[in-house]
C-alpha cells in the first residue's frame, strides 16, 4: 500500500464535490434578474478588466454574436459600457460600471452568505473548517493550471 493518492481518484473525486457545489451556488438567484449568459460575461469582465467582446465570447465559449447580444442587455440596463481602446482607438473595450461592479460584488455576497451558512450550521467541526481554509488556495492553483 502507497502513501500517495492515486491523481487520478483526486481528479475524480474533487471534480464530483465540486460540480455539486458549483451547480448550489449557481442556484442562488441574482439581484436584477440577471440570467445565467448575463451573470456569466459579467464575471468574466470582473475577473478581466476591460476587453473585447470577440475576447469575452472566446473565455466563454460562446458565438461572438451570443456574447454580442448579452452584453447589449448589460449595456442598456448601464451595467456594462463601451469605449474607445487606449492601444487603438479604432476598437472599443467594455468594462463594468459601477453598477455592473455593485451587481457582481452582490452576487458574490449572496453566494459566500449561502456557504458561511452551511459552514456555520453545525455540519462540520472546527478541524473541517480549518481543513476547507487549507484547501482553498490550492484549489485556486489547481482552477489557475488546469
Amino acid at each position: 500500500m502507497t502513501d500517495h493518492p492515486d491523481p487520478a481518484e483526486v481528479a475524480a473525486e474533487l471534480l464530483d464535490g465540486i460540480s455539486v457545489l458549483v451547480r448550489r451556488v449557481r442556484q442562488v438567484p441574482a439581484e436584477g434578474g440577471l440570467t445565467m449568459p448575463e451573470r456569466a460575461a459579467l464575471s468574466l469582465l470582473g475577473s478581466s478588466g476591460p476587453t473585447t467582446s470577440s475576447a469575452l465570447a472566446r473565455e466563454a465559449q460562446i458565438t461572438a454574436q451570443a456574447m454580442g447580444a448579452t452584453l447589449s442587455g448589460l449595456r442598456d440596463r448601464g451595467l456594462v459600457e463601451r469605449r474607445s481602446d487606449p492601444h487603438d482607438g479604432r476598437r472599443g473595450v467594455l468594462m463594468l460600471t459601477k453598477a455592473g461592479a455593485r451587481a457582481l460584488k452582490d452576487k458574490r455576497n449572496a453566494r459566500a452568505e449561502l456557504i458561511t451558512g452551511a459552514l456555520t450550521g453545525g455540519a462540520f467541526t472546527a478541524r473541517e473548517l480549518k481543513q476547507l481554509a487549507a484547501a482553498a488556495p490550492l484549489l485556486e492553483r489547481l482552477a489557475r493550471t488546469v
